[in-house]
């Protein structure tokens, strides 16, 4: 059994919204999964193989991104740029949602070709790790001939998504809504475009189609990347139970507004955080950051509170057994601080004052897999490997 142990943490963010903060300063990992949380003078370390000294910063969960549009492999097509993903894990992301392989050169647009194509891509990215990132591919975009049978097969086939409906030719909710009960009937997760067009073929949506289709995923309320009016936008918060996706391809100003609504209305706890990228804005290292950081800074979100909203809310939304410091979850951790010349003391209130925290560790089921990462700014105190097994 490998022991891995990470102690003198300062700052322990849970990833449950509900308790965002823990009082614990040590986490045990056993075989790649949190098997204890608390204090270290309760768990000691003399069985530990490998020792992390957290160098009292600030520890939280892996960052899901809740919205990327990969294809296959680490590559995009649509910036031609090899190693997005692995990239991202040293922004923090451990994991990624697939919200449809729409930029495949040539994609199929019939019904037995993107049936193919989410199964192709679900089980090559249940085999491949880019950076150790775990990718949730293969999401199943909607096209006209769609069966319930086709659902059916693709469920059982490992498809767990149905990308955002209205990149495909099925857009109405007289079209959309039958496919989304086929879909949920057979265990997927529903996601749905909202506002304006986004690439050739997409469609404009608000407020009532998303109502009246019915899906599980309000894909970025705050636009993609033209948002919805604001009265749409309230209407889905107030009105709904729907899962509320904010990310950083989209509008900003309707970010901070929505994240304000989502707060008066108590709903922090529908929220989750996407890229939507790899798009016309590009490739987004550290787009989850960023958005965490927005919502902090600028509304009336607790820099924990929008952590939680890129960790545990998006695991449970999709399942996952990750994304919260518990014991039984695999272990993808992040280990940050404030970045040097901060205003901020630590990772928490450099992210409130509006500063991108320094990550010098990530693990993922338990393996150091960045040592300081290239793409946040030097973080102030970072954590060292002290015994290494």
């Amino acid at each position: 059994m490998s022991r891995v142990l990470l102690k003198n943490i300062g700052t322990l963010v849970s990833g449950r919204i509900e308790e965002p903060l823990l009082i614990a300063d040590a986490i045990l990992v056993e075989d790649g999964k949190i098997a204890q949380v608390g204090l270290l003078r309760d768990l000691g370390e003399r069985d530990a193989e490998k020792v992390i000294d957290c160098q009292g910063t600030t520890v939280i969960p892996g960052l899901v991104d809740s919205h990327c549009h990969p294809v296959l492999g680490d590559f995009t097509p649509r910036q031609n740029q090899i190693g997005f993903l692995e990239s991202g894990v040293h922004g923090g992301v451990t994991s990624v949602i697939s919200a449809g392989e729409v930029h495949l050169p040539g994609r199929p647009k019939d019904a037995s070709g993107v049936k193919a194509l989410a199964i192709l891509a679900a089980k090559s990215f249940a085999s491949f790790r880019p950076g150790g990132a775990k990718v949730l591919g293969g999401a199943l975009i909607l096209e006209k001939g769609l069966k319930e049978e086709d659902f059916q097969e693709a469920a059982r086939e490992g498809v767990k998504i149905v990308g955002e409906i209205g990149l495909g030719s099925v857009k109405s909710p007289e079209e959309a809504a039958p496919m989304v009960k086929w879909a949920k009937k057979h265990g997927m997760k529903v996601m749905m475009h909202t506002g304006g067009t986004s690439i050739p073929g997409s469609s404009t949506v608000g407020a009532a189609q998303v109502m009246a289709t019915d899906p599980d995923v309000v894909c970025h309320i705050n636009g993609g990347t033209t948002a919805m009016p604001m009265a749409d936008v309230e209407k889905l918060i107030r009105e709904t139970s729907y899962t509320l996706e904010i990310v950083h391809c989209g509008n900003v100003k309707v970010a901070v507004e929505a994240a304000k609504l989502i707060a008066e209305a108590g709903a922090k706890a529908r929220v989750i955080i996407g890229n939507d990228a790899p798009s016309g804005t590009g490739v987004l290292p550290l787009g989850i950051l960023r958005v965490i950081t927005l919502l902090a800074a600028l509304a009336p979100v607790r820099p924990e509170e929008a952590i939680c909203m890129a960790t545990g809310n998006t695991a449970r939304v999709y399942g996952l057994p990750r994304g919260t410091i518990e014991p039984g979850k695999e272990a993808d951790l992040v280990i940050m601080d404030a970045p040097l010349g901060s205003v901020g003391r630590d990772a928490l209130s450099a992210i409130s004052a509006g500063d991108i925290p320094g990550i010098s560790m990530v693990l993922i089921d338990g393996e150091v897999v960045v040592e300081k990462s290239r793409n946040t700014p030097p973080a102030t105190r970072q954590a060292k490997l002290v015994k290494k097994g």
